[in-house]
């Protein structure tokens, strides 16, 4: 998780909301690919941190299977990237702060609970979700003039 809080930084500095995601092996801590927010940046409204990631690790494994990995993301997934952990075959989820607003994981739509979502994680949510939660406050504060 502090690798994706370092992608997330990265994406601040950018100027994209600061969410980061990594794809790691579990077994053995290996990191496979980073990704961060990049929406504005690539205009591209797919290239949430956690696409941006979960496409990384498939090119560099050579898979659009990702089966037996974990993903590490900063905020709570909205429903597109649940989508994209679904059909990745992500094995396990971990993320940081809640997303009340926009999640789709315990919030929302809850995805992985729907009858019709064929794949579903093992979550582990609030990991670092204050470090997670306090990088965004302070970047829209920031953007607001506050």
């Amino acid at each position: 998780m502090r690798i994706a809080l370092e992608a997330a930084q990265a994406a601040a500095l950018a100027g994209e909301t600061p969410v980061g995601a990594v794809v790691f092996d579990p077994a053995t801590g290996e990191v496979i690919a980073t990704g961060a927010n990049q929406p504005i940046g690539a205009q591209d409204p797919t290239a949430h941190a956690e696409i941006v990631a979960i496409r990384a690790a498939a090119a560099k494994l050579g898979n659009y299977r990702l089966t037996g990995l974990g993903l590490a993301v900063t905020l709570e997934p909205c429903a597109m990237c649940a989508g994209a952990i679904s059909h990745a075959r992500i094995g396990a989820l971990v993320y940081g702060a809640d997303d009340p607003k926009g999640g789709a994981v315990v919030h929302g739509p809850q995805f992985f609970a729907q009858p019709t979502c064929h794949w579903r994680p093992q979550v582990v949510g609030g990991v670092l979700a204050e470090e997670s939660a306090q990088m965004l406050r302070s970047f829209f504060r920031a953007r607001r003039g506050k």
